[in-house]
């Protein structure tokens, strides 16, 4: 799967980005979760239009939340880390293919639920309130500029 590049490469200068991974300790569906998240939070999330990635054979869909903090004047995003919806776009005929009808965005982490991502160079996740006993700590992780999410956040930003 590409992303389509829209910019020079030889012209930008990349910087890692820095994101939060949020694993939920308890099997939650998205709206309960953001639900509890907002009433302890001063901040609203809300729906967005999701992360779209377009495979050979499926077209995926990634839900995205964002609320913007009014004191910090800072836009906070939850991606989820697991496609909810495929459309399937034409029939896989090959034995061994590398796409199937779901898609995580990072790979290597399956395990979360959702990445956190801010308009902030250096993010401070600390800012929103998680509910006690359904969410682990957030773990920081930095996405090199090479790694197919680092596309996707700059390209939906």
């Amino acid at each position: 799967m590409e992303i389509q590049k829209l910019y020079d490469l030889d012209d930008i200068e990349f910087e890692d980005i820095a994101i939060g991974l949020v694993r939920l300790a308890k099997d939650v569906p998205a709206h309960e979760f953001f639900y509890k998240i907002n009433q302890i939070n001063g901040l609203t999330f809300s729906r967005k239009r999701d992360v779209i990635i377009h495979g050979a054979y499926y077209d995926y869909h990634f839900p995205r939340f964002e609320a913007y903090h009014k004191f910090t004047k800072t836009c906070f995003t939850f991606i989820s880390n697991r496609s909810s919806e495929s459309k399937q776009k034409k029939l896989q005929t090959e034995l061994f293919t590398e796409e199937e009808n779901i898609k995580f965005l990072l790979n290597n982490q399956v395990d979360v639920e959702y990445i956190l991502h801010t308009s902030e160079q250096i993010p401070d996740f600390s800012v929103i309130l998680l509910p006690e006993n359904l969410v682990f700590p957030i773990q920081d992780y930095t996405l090199g500029s090479e790694e197919e999410l680092y596309q996707i956040i700059q390209y939906y930003e």
